[in-house]
């Protein structure tokens, strides 16, 4: 290389135009400078409309400002020419020369391609998945997993020190449910019949953990239920609310008529499940640096801890025999209730505990992927932590949306406690990971997905991940049959590369550490497959129109360095998705 080639033209070019804004103002006007792609070649490969943002504060007109700001502009080695054009636009042309080089850079950085010091070695907590330990993980879950495991390694890519962690809630009213519900199937096995809740868990699963149960112990278990339904009645059953607190109910005498068999009841169903989520993630390549237990917050006085601070604080009241947190105070929609009447603490109280306990730990950034559906309880959380004297902006919230799965276009049902669900093992049996994670990547995340089944089993173009592969895959097919080394490839003459094809796949090349950082800094991982998606159809057009293989030797060695760049970046996003990249399909 003759010429050091800056890594993330936006941010070069954003530099040219600050310094050039600076020489005729001061003042920090707040403005972001943002270039977009044109859709036409004439335009330049960068178009950016600072001039047009600048009219109104400098008072001038649009064109002018463009002019003085391209006049202003020191001298880039990288920039053919800067115009001015339309009402105010300054769009941007890179030397041919420039864009040629980058084979050759791809080459050399190999799986580091894309890769920036962005973060600077700060730490980021990326907290997700987290259900509840009650069941097996569903299709919705999954989304969740792929969406946040992709998300950690970009922002690793860009240079954080990035902790994946697993919030279990191993501590509340889910997992009593649980339990209740593997002890009525228990006691099924042992010829006692008792009415089951129509909300309790009814899966398969359930049934296979009392069978594990009796297996083990044979009746041991097995305790005559004459008390259990001591004020209980469905005849008192109107609403759902009722249901609920039936089941409370049941899960109070359950409880005092077991005793101490009821925590091993407890401990081995959370042992269960708990393994069955961690195997299901890790065959998934979702792997997590901490599983974090929110019963260790109870065990260690952390949530008394919170809750007595904010008392202090005087923001806890006592109202209906419960203690609130005033999150109102904090633009909450209204109050929440951190302890009950009978003296237990809520989901929230943990909650509150649980991110005391995130920022003691140091965390520079603190990002939570939550379902969309707990939306309305970022307010409440942010306000706590402002309460407790740390900083909320700190803490980011990435909204996963629900997913929505079609077989045969019938949409599949998804219920944890009905048991009418499609698991996520289930779905990657049915599709493979590689079509799994790449499509939950289709959408950006608070949108909702239909995930066709049909499409990520099929074997055509119309499939994004198979034509993505099938770009890989293509490649390697050609190297194969070139058959030399591809080291040598550092050597070719890419100035050859000259068509417009040619120059407009160059040009995507440049795009992948710009998309990288843009889905870094935007929790956007999505971007990431859009762009495998435009760079593999490019690459497509470009096999079929093209010779590889040619006589001439060094057009022959400039086109191979090209698609083997491509290969590169191809790998690399792939693995940022967590996708694989076959050599042959």
């Amino acid at each position: 290389m003759t010429l050091p080639v800056h890594p993330n033209f936006k941010s070069h070019l954003a530099e040219l135009l600050h310094h050039a804004l600076s020489t005729f103002t001061n003042t920090d006007l707040g403005i972001n400078i943002e270039f977009a792609r044109p859709k036409q070649i004439s335009h330049g490969d960068y178009s950016c409309n600072l001039a047009m943002q600048l009219a109104k504060p400098l008072h001038q007109d649009p064109r002018t400002i463009a002019t003085l700001l391209i006049n202003a502009m020191p001298t880039s080695p990288y920039l053919e020419k800067v115009e001015a054009a339309g009402g105010g636009f300054i769009n941007l042309f890179l030397k041919i020369s420039t864009k040629q080089q980058f084979p050759h850079i791809v080459l050399e950085s190999s799986k580091e391609f894309g890769c920036s010091n962005f973060g600077a070695g700060k730490k980021i907590q990326v907290e997700f998945v987290s259900a509840n330990p009650t069941g097996p993980l569903h299709v919705g879950h999954g989304r969740g997993a792929a969406f946040g495991a992709c998300l950690a390694n970009v922002l690793t890519a860009v240079g954080f020190s990035v902790t994946r962690e697993y919030y279990v809630n191993d501590a509340g009213r889910q997992m009593d449910i649980l339990t209740v519900s593997t002890w009525l199937r228990y006691l099924e096995l042992n010829g006692l019949a008792i009415s089951f809740p129509s909300n309790a868990y009814q899966g398969e699963y359930v049934r296979n953990m009392a069978q594990l149960i009796y297996k083990a112990h044979g009746n041991h278990y097995l305790h005559q239920p004459d008390s259990l339904l001591q004020d209980i009645s469905t005849a008192d059953v109107k609403t759902e609310d009722d249901s609920e607190i039936l089941l409370d109910r049941f899960i109070a005498n359950t409880k005092k008529l077991l005793g101490r068999d009821y925590i091993y009841i407890h401990n081995f169903v959370l042992t269960e499940q708990l393994g069955d989520c961690r195997n299901d993630l890790m065959e998934f390549g979702v792997v997590f640096d901490t599983w974090f237990s929110e019963q260790s917050l109870f065990e260690n006085g952390m949530v008394d801890h919170v809750i007595q601070l904010l008392e202090q604080k005087n923001y806890l009241y006592q109202q209906d025999g419960a203690r609130w947190f005033r999150s109102s105070d904090f633009g909450d929609e209204k109050d929440r209730v951190v302890q009950r009447e009978n003296g237990q603490f809520t989901y929230f109280a943990s909650d509150i505990a649980y991110h005391f306990n995130k920022f003691q730990r140091g965390f520079d950034r603190i990002i939570d992927v939550w379902g969309a559906d707990h939306h309305g309880y970022i307010p409440r959380v942010r306000g706590a932590i402002q309460a407790l004297a740390f900083d909320p902006s700190k803490l980011e919230i990435a909204l996963v949306q629900f997913v929505v799965l079609y077989r045969d276009g019938v949409k599949a049902p998804m219920s944890t406690r009905s048991g009418k669900f499609v698991t996520l093992r289930e779905l990657r049996q049915e599709v493979g990971n590689d079509a799994a994670r790449f499509f939950y990547m289709l959408r950006k995340s608070d949108q909702h997905l239909d995930f066709d089944l049909d499409l990520a089993k099929s074997r055509h173009n119309d499939n994004p991940v198979y034509y993505v592969q099938y770009a890989h895959a293509r490649v390697c097919s050609v190297l194969k049959q070139w058959g030399e080394n591809p080291t040598t490839l550092a050597n070719a003459d890419t100035a050859l590369l000259s068509s417009i094809v040619e120059l407009s796949l160059l040009q995507k090349l440049i795009d992948y550490p710009e998309i990288v950082d843009v889905a870094a800094r935007e929790l956007s991982p999505h971007l990431i497959a859009f762009y495998l998606k435009e760079l593999a159809g490019e690459f497509h057009s470009y096999y079929n129109s093209t010779r590889f293989l040619v006589p001439e030797i060094p057009l022959r060695l400039a086109r191979l360095a090209l698609i083997a760049s491509i290969r590169q970046v191809l790998v690399n996003g792939l693995t940022l998705l967590g996708v694989s990249a076959p050599d042959k399909m």
